[in-house]
């Protein structure tokens, strides 16, 4: 049973000290204002989180949909608690609504991208993705939906494998791009969805399940976006084997401790500084600077420029927030810049 939902010996190394303790393993399935629902050897149980655990637990530590956990089984017809969570393989963040890190999908061995090829792939909106992907630890695989709806989904696809990412031309209409994408859910394999509303991962998911499941809302003419249906976290078991991790939160992934995710996502740019002349060249006119040798000449596109550093600036003004010595670091160089600032203006008046 818990292989099916990618049980190993690495988690069951992690959980020896709990099954010394009477407690069972289980994984988190799905995720309700105050429960959880958990597959055991059991089968599934409805669970709450301990209160101890609760009070405890750091931000982004509580118990999320993919999450392995420790619980201490159901007496009396209560449910069971959970009262450990396992160290996480991998882990996709967003920010709350008063600025705390959240968990929103835990143990992702795949991050599908979903792009709707119903009008041109949104490349800026794929490179956000692929950086929140890498930073979680999930390989990204991108499945382009709705390929009847596109003239030229082939050329599409190159588009986006250019971008620095493999990618499958997908249509739930006719069945194109499935079997590719079923491969890629090898039993035990956890796969969580990651795209803007209406890029068709309800319809994918369903497609996969052989079955309507999930909720499939109306895309807008206007602007091609859809209403998104996804109204809780569900870790979905497959035919066959493989599982789909839907959530609504991976709309909103933010780019914490993303660095490693950036250079991943962008390493044609990142090998392309390493040949710079200067080792801190900052790409903004230095002699010998390669990157904007590359974009003079055409190699490499002005836009996928601006949206890596524009995706740089928001890694570092989010570890600014939580690192205080970068955070004092800028404020000092803002209060320098604007000193600056108004000595120039000053010397202008005087001139």
């Amino acid at each position: 049973m818990l292989e099916d939902y990618g049980w190993s010996e690495w988690l069951q190394r992690q959980f020896a000290p709990f099954a010394a303790q009477q407690l069972m393993p289980g994984r988190v399935t799905a995720q309700h204002r105050d429960r959880l629902d958990l597959i055991t050897e059991a089968g599934e149980i409805s669970a709450e989180i301990a209160g101890r655990l609760a009070f405890e637990a750091r931000a982004g530590v509580l118990p999320c949909v993919g999450d392995w956990v420790a619980a201490q089984p159901p007496q009396a017809g209560g449910p069971a608690l959970v009262r450990a969570v396992l160290e996480r393989r991998t882990a996709f963040t967003r920010r709350g609504p008063l600025g705390e890190l959240q968990v929103v999908a835990a143990n992702a061995d795949l991050a599908f991208v979903v792009l709707s090829l119903e009008g041109p792939p949104a490349l800026r909106r794929l490179e956000r993705y692929l950086a929140a992907a890498w930073a979680s630890g999930a390989a990204p695989l991108v499945v382009l939906t709705k390929a009847d709806l596109d003239p030229d989904p082939a050329g599409s696809a190159a588009a986006v494998r250019r971008a620095g990412a493999p990618a499958i031309v997908v249509s739930a209409a006719t069945g194109e791009g499935l079997p590719a994408v079923r491969e890629a859910l090898a039993p035990g394999v956890t796969a969580v969805m990651v795209g803007a509303s209406g890029a068709g991962k309800s319809t994918l998911a369903n497609a996969l399940l052989g079955e309507t499941r999930l909720a499939v809302g109306e895309v807008r003419a206007d602007d091609k976006r859809g209403r998104h249906t996804t109204t809780r976290r569900e870790l979905i078991l497959l035919p066959g084997g493989g599982l789909l991790l839907d959530t609504p939160g991976m709309r909103e992934l933010t780019l914490d401790d993303a660095g490693e995710g950036l250079a991943s996502a962008f390493d044609d740019i990142e090998a392309l500084a390493a040949g710079c002349r200067f080792s801190d060249c900052a790409h903004e006119g230095e002699p010998g600077c390669a990157v904007r040798a590359a974009l003079e000449a055409g190699a490499l596109d002005a836009g996928r420029w601006r949206s890596f550093q524009k995706l740089r600036r928001e890694v570092a003004h989010q570890a600014a927030q939580e690192d205080p010595l970068l955070r004092e670091a800028r404020r000092k160089r803002w209060i320098a810049i604007h000193k600056a600032g108004r000595a120039r203006y000053r010397a202008r008046e005087r001139d």
